[in-house]
């Protein structure tokens, strides 16, 4: 199976440029241990900061990579250095990618004792495993459902024991955690995954026993979380989950009248004694599919008030969502149409119409209908895949000009299609509002090679742009453009307002600036340094040297070494006693 096609150019993009510039050095400098793949699935160990290496997963389909993930504590906007550096491996050197078995080949070379001998060999080398197998055979082996204090005639193919075990001890690790003093919330993620087990279950059409599965989590939950609440611990999140989740079970099982009651008497309890809102739940539970005022609009009848004949609930949304969701999944298209529009789901709609190769009817619609950014992105997704290209250009356009939060995104992939489509004005225009919300130095460039003769009063209008923008997490790009275009003096403005965490950044613009302002240099490289010096952080020494060597140079290229050997002596002076300090000086040659 072939890897997509990665471009540097796609790289760029999806990181910025410090991330970028740290990959590249850690490709040049072969921290990429050999990257294998699997299948759908590319892994590669990348050598860092730490003992062991990061591991990343690059994931991909037919259409391109879905998602990059790597073990290391990146948290910032895009891909951290160690996905880029895998990244470049396989855009540079994909014939050196080595193909290895998937699970399934792999498992397709054992009889049933070697299975199980594998399985007991990984359990001894990782014991934490045997949780898990222990509940997977519990869920594949129908097993009497033990008693418990929950109330509960589900017709079960599992056994939730092992899930109210696994959420007992989450909530003991937390308790661990509180208590060794981590002030994240350690909780969450651990039940969130707990909580997808069950929307896995309901969206395979098994709601009886996702159902079973949220008793367990919502009932162990309730019962011991008193243990973590006295370390503030909220059950916010927790409970929004189970409420999504809940309302898709219950609205994707057959349940009886009496199973009914059992769930709203748990859920009122539960209810009080967590302090949480069911309501989205007890409202689907109330419903079902056959409340009178749905049932009409699932047949065509649409009124001003849509699937509701009260007030209309503020969960109504997340509501209509979640019966969208089924819909789909049954393939139940019309009355998913029905609903989407008798509801107000716009997006849903209009990309339903789009799916279903319904082109001129969702484009009509789209004309009196779509008022947002993420539908129109929505709309011309959906019309692309169809391979209707010049309607998806013209509503991905059409978008650009409605209000939405996904500017960046939408201008950027307008800007895509056209130049697929050959229309370099158009791409030049959106990738320029993408380029207004989230100055990149990579789409500077793409603009000059889009505007061709044009480029000097397309320049003039981009760089005024990046001298107002006031964005967080755009000064590596802006001392990208600027140095680009020999903007000295407004490269050094962003400098000015850096710290020195940003040193790599600010000693570019150094780097610039000796031949064009010497002086500057000297002052900002001493101040940095004497700000350490003077504070005697003796673990921050380096740091000062460094910045001083930077002093160093500039004073010498601009012809004041006598001024410089000044400033070195009235330093060795003052910090004297700074032993640690006054041997860096002599083994860095700062003479």
């Amino acid at each position: 199976m072939s890897i997509p096609q990665i471009t540097e150019f796609t790289i760029r993009r999806h990181a910025n440029a410090k991330s970028f510039q740290r990959g590249e050095a850690y490709y040049e400098a072969g921290a990429v241990n050999a990257v294998t793949q699997r299948g759908h699935l590319l892994q590669a160990d990348v050598a860092g900061t730490e003992a062991r290496p990061y591991h990343v997963n690059l994931s991909f389909d037919s259409s391109g990579l879905t998602s990059a993930n790597c073990t290391c504590a990146y948290n910032l906007d895009g891909w951290c250095k160690h996905i880029v550096a895998t990244m470049l491996v396989c855009a540079r050197e994909s014939e050196n990618i080595e193909q290895r078995p998937t699970l399934e080949q792999l498992l397709e070379r054992l009889d049933s004792s070697q299975t199980q001998r594998l399985l007991q060999e990984l359990v001894n080398e990782y014991p934490p495993l045997i949780e898990a197998i222990d509940r997977h055979v519990g869920w594949m082996t129908n097993p009497m459902v033990e008693q418990t204090t929950i109330k509960s005639v589900r017709r079960l193919t599992i056994d939730p024991a092992p899930i109210r075990r696994q959420v007992r001890q989450i909530i003991r690790d937390a308790v661990r955690f509180f208590e060794e003093g981590c002030e994240e919330d350690p909780i969450a993620e651990d039940l969130l995954s707990v909580v997808q087990t069950a929307v896995d279950f309901s969206e395979r059409g098994e709601g009886e026993n996702a159902i079973a599965i949220l008793e367990a989590i919502t009932f162990t939950c309730v019962e011991n979380w008193d243990d973590i609440a006295d370390y503030g611990a909220e059950n916010d999140e927790i409970v929004g989950e189970l409420n999504q989740a809940w309302c898709e079970a219950i609205l994707t099982a057959e349940l009886t009248p009496e199973e009914k009651v059992d769930i709203q008497i748990n859920l009122e309890a539960w209810q009080d004694e967590w302090n949480a809102d069911f309501g989205l739940v007890m409202e689907a539970l109330r419903q079902a599919w056959d409340y009178p005022p749905l049932l009409q609009v699932l047949q065509g009848n649409i009124t001003e008030r849509g699937a509701w004949e009260e007030d209309v609930p503020d969960y109504a949304d997340d509501l209509a969502l979640i019966r969208l969701k089924i819909l789909e999944g049954q393939e139940r298209y019309e009355e998913y149409l029905y609903l989407a529009k008798a509801e107000g789901q716009t997006q849903q709609y209009l990309t339903m119409l789009g799916r279903l190769g319904r082109v001129e009817e969702a484009i009509d619609a789209a004309q009196t209908q779509m008022n947002s950014m993420e539908e129109a992105f929505a709309l011309a997704k959906a019309l692309s895949e169809q391979k209707a290209l010049q309607h998806a250009l013209d509503i991905a356009q059409s978008g650009l000009n409605l209000p939405g939060n996904c500017q960046y995104e939408l201008g950027i992939w307008t800007s895509d299609l056209a130049v697929e489509l050959g229309n370099s004005e158009a791409a030049l225009l959106a990738i320029k509002a993408a380029f207004q919300v989230k100055p990149s130095f990579v789409d500077y460039q793409r603009m000059a090679e889009l505007a061709g003769e044009n480029w000097e009063s397309v320049k003039t209008d981009l760089l005024r742009i990046v001298r107002t923008y006031s964005g967080w997490g755009t000064e590596s790009a802006k001392v990208d453009i600027f140095l680009h275009e020999g903007l000295i003096d407004d490269a050094i403005a962003i400098a000015n307002e850096l710290s020195s965490y940003d040193s790599e950044l600010i000693n570019r613009v150094m780097n610039a600036a000796i031949p064009h302002n010497p002086n500057w240099v000297i002052a900002n490289a001493r101040r940095r340094a004497e700000k350490i010096m003077d504070a005697g952080k003796a673990e921050y020494y380096y740091y000062a040297v460094e910045w001083l060597k930077k002093a160093r140079t500039a004073y010498l290229q601009s012809g004041k070494k006598a001024d410089w050997l000044s400033y070195r002596q009235n330093l060795m002076q003052i910090h004297a006693r700074k032993h640690k300090l006054m041997g860096m000086f002599q083994q860095r040659d700062m003479d």
